[in-house]
């Protein structure tokens, strides 16, 4: 993901998940070896019919037993499939050019079908996951009731089966010791925060993932215009929260940008969890005009870069976690010294 888009100095990307099942057969952890096959055929041919690739283009299969540890963990990275179905046995992902769309085949449920965007699209994200479901609807037939909805392996996704999430970046909030509140509020009001790698995972380099806890009893549309108002007032908090540092403690946070650009731009060696930090420092320095030649996108596009499998992939080969901190440190500087010339 690029960066650009609305608000993309602070949400970097929407997405929206659909989990469905196909109707008479088990869900994927009763199904046996075979059965899994034949699910992923089934969702195969319904994805590459005319009504899903006139709209979304030629699709690609990807069978998870037939890849590599590294390019599972690429796919996990890429927020492409989920740490479940990378573990998993049996599953596939379905993926177009663009990688805007995925669909996750025998995860926890028969199918994950997801779309991604960059920046704060979530009601577009949400309509062309609506406009892929319908079309895979015409040549699949899912499990669903007319009371309860969509029926899922697991109660919690029972209804709409929508998952909506934002992966925004917060460093003012967190600055402000403002972040542990208002995040902590969120779950009252049926709001989940998650970390970088979504369930499970931490927050790292100040950013993280909001979506939606309830799935039940509410409308798609419903889901994605309260989620869109959170997020909406999340994102004018942390305005506010920048505002004030620029006021009331300019030199320290200045002080703190250009530290973390003079460590970016000659460490020899640094962890993803050290250049995540320091490259969201440097982008909070951008957005508030502390410093400039830098690329606003810098956080975006080297999340791109530095993630260890990622960067294994960029360079074809598998390596130790020294020589990926050497790699990592280098491809930084680079990148740096190349805008700033």
């Amino acid at each position: 993901m690029e960066g650009s888009g609305p608000q993309g100095d602070i949400v970097l990307t929407s997405r929206v998940r659909l989990a469905r099942n196909l109707k008479g057969i088990p869900f994927p952890h009763l199904l046996r070896e075979e059965q899994k096959k034949e699910v992923i055929n089934e969702v195969w041919q319904a994805a590459t019919a005319p009504a899903v690739s006139k709209v979304f283009g030629a699709m690609e299969v990807f069978y998870l037993d037939e890849l590599s540890p590294l390019q599972k963990q690429i796919l996990v990275e890429k927020h492409l499939i989920s740490p479940a179905l990378a573990e998993g046995k049996g599953g596939a992902v379905i993926l177009n050019a663009d990688e805007t769309v995925s669909i996750m085949v025998n995860e926890e449920d028969h199918l994950r079908v997801q779309i991604l965007m960059p920046a704060f699209q979530l009601e577009e994200t949400w309509k062309a996951a609506d406009r892929l479901d319908d079309a895979l609807e015409q040549r699949l037939d899912l499990a669903f009731h007319e009371e309860k909805g969509y029926l899922t392996a697991c109660p919690t996704n029972l209804g709409t089966g929508l998952r909506a999430s934002v992966m925004i970046h917060l460093p003012a909030l967190v600055l402000t010791n403002q972040a542990g509140k208002i995040l902590g509020s969120l779950s009252q009001i049926g709001v989940a925060v998650r970390g970088f790698y979504g369930e499970g995972s931490e927050a790292q380099g100040n950013l993280y993932q909001i979506s939606n806890q309830i799935t039940l009893g509410l409308t798609e549309e419903e889901i994605v215009n309260n989620l869109s108002l959170v997020v909406q007032q999340l994102i004018d908090q942390e305005r506010a929260a920048r505002e004030r540092l620029k006021a009331e403690f300019y030199h320290q946070i200045d002080d703190k940008v250009n530290r973390a650009y003079g460590i970016l731009a000659h460490a020899r060696s640094i962890s993803s969890e050290e250049a995540l930090r320091l490259l969201s420092d440097l982008r909070l320095g951008i957005d508030l005009g502390m410093i400039s030649g830098v690329d606003p996108r810098i956080l975006n596009e080297m999340i791109s870069f530095i993630q260890p499998g990622l960067l294994q992939g960029r360079q074809e080969k598998e390596m130790s976690p020294w020589e990926r901190d050497l790699v990592r440190a280098e491809v930084i500087r680079n990148k740096l010294v190349n805008q700033r010339r």
